[in-house]
């Protein structure tokens, strides 16, 4: 095993290209050992913390067996369902996530989406590019309804902003109650086709897990309203993207806009890229200017709390595989 140098925690930093900011401050709080992934083994040898920059990478799986010093894991995403494994659940290891950082550019992205299908903005592109004068009636988003399936971080700051241009906005989670301060009432997500034909707008922002995965199939589909939206800035799992597809070929739904997709990249030729009344980024809705200098800012105000034996700010319930809401008493 590696001797230290000081009696400071020994990060190994996970990074795939450029390295992560704020370097400068986490080196002065500890011994820090930079690598990508086929050098992960001999730098997790002794460390205490798995700094995890680059997001996704399976080397932690895979190096398992050299992790056996490590004390606490950070990763720089909020979704971390895809890097949990039998061995990590069921050891004494904190792991803590990104939970939070990019809550408001992701609602914002929500609301442009919003905005972008009830003022057909897409339509007024396509005419533009035609050299077509053509006027037409949109839509108004004042008094219309969202659900918002995912009541962490992202679906509350979704919630404040659809609230703020008069839109009326319900929650679905784990379990449902009928008052909050950012929903007008959260559903149960088990029961969701039971409720989504009363809204406009249904919004997907949950983590993905098994209780998630394929959450929106053609019973969901078939229960929503002719006229309404569906909007994922989740993850692409939480929808059945075929079932999808025929629902918005069928007329079933109005119209999608998807930020995430199952699988990820949507395939070449897939007939969602050719419909009109969906509007596909990839994978973007949080990466704002400056969004990795937050990113890194997170991380070294939690490696201080880790330094000084204080709490750590988002620690993910590994079993639920998310950053549990704090309890009210």
């Amino acid at each position: 095993m590696k001797v230290r140098e000081r009696e400071r925690p020994v990060v190994a930093a996970l990074y795939r290209e450029a390295l992560p900011p704020r370097l400068a401050e986490v080196e002065e709080l500890a011994e820090v050992r930079l690598t990508k992934a086929d050098g992960l083994a001999e730098a997790l040898d002794g460390a205490d913390v798995l700094y995890q920059w680059h997001s996704f990478s399976p080397a932690l799986r895979e190096n398992w067996g050299a992790a056996s010093s490590l004390k606490w894991i950070h990763v720089t995403a909020a979704g971390v369902s895809q890097l949990m494994f039998d061995g990590l659940v069921a050891s004494d290891i904190t792991y803590t996530n990104s939970r939070g950082v990019l809550s408001r550019a992701i609602a914002e992205f929500a609301l442009g989406f919003v905005l972008d299908m009830a003022k057909d903005a897409q339509g007024s592109f396509r005419l533009q590019q035609q050299q077509r004068w053509q006027h037409r009636v949109t839509r108004k988003i004042h008094g219309r309804s969202a659900l918002v399936v995912g009541t962490g971080s992202i679906g509350r700051e979704i919630a404040r902003l659809f609230r703020a241009v008069g839109m009326n906005v319900d929650g679905a989670g784990r379990t449902g109650r009928p008052g909050d301060e950012d929903f007008g009432r959260i559903h149960s997500s088990r029961h969701l086709g039971g409720v989504v034909h009363d809204y406009d707008y249904l919004v997907l922002t949950a983590p993905l897990t098994d209780e998630t995965r394929g959450l929106v199939g053609v019973d969901v589909l078939a229960a929503m309203k002719a006229s309404a939206c569906l909007l994922n800035v989740g993850r692409g799992e939480l929808v059945d993207t075929e079932a999808l597809a025929e629902a918005l070929a069928s007329g079933a739904i109005a119209g999608a806009a998807l930020d995430v997709v199952h699988p990820e990249p949507l395939p070449e030729g897939h007939a969602l890229w050719g419909m009109e009344n969906v509007i596909i980024t990839p994978h973007m809705s949080g990466d704002t200017e400056g969004y990795l200098d937050d990113l890194g800012k997170l991380f070294v105000d939690n490696l201080k709390r880790y330094s000084s034996g204080e709490p750590l700010e988002n620690v993910v319930d590994k079993a639920l595989g998310f950053v549990p809401a704090p309890r009210k008493d």
